[in-house]
């Protein structure tokens, strides 16, 4: 295993966390490897990972959903998507 060379981040932009989450879609880290790097929980990066899929989803629509729906949506509940290997 790697040893951590970065400063830790103090504050996690949104930039920033897409940026994690597009690293574990691509498999270059796990959630869990993600979480111990960075001292977050693993929860918290899955959660991040689940509003990236559903907005990537959204943006793909011909007619996007507006902020609004999508807040509502996501309290409603979970959700499945079905991510292709």
């Amino acid at each position: 295993m790697g040893q951590i060379t970065e400063d830790p981040i103090e504050r996690w932009t949104a930039k920033r966390r897409a940026a994690l989450v597009l690293r574990i879609l691509k498999g270059e880290t796990s959630v869990a490897e993600a979480a111990r790097q960075h001292a977050l929980r693993v929860a918290e990066l899955e959660n991040w990972q689940e509003q990236y899929l559903r907005a990537a989803e959204n943006g793909l629509r011909r007619r996007p959903k507006d902020e609004d729906a999508l807040k509502d949506e996501q309290r409603s509940g979970p959700h499945s998507l079905d991510i292709i290997s």
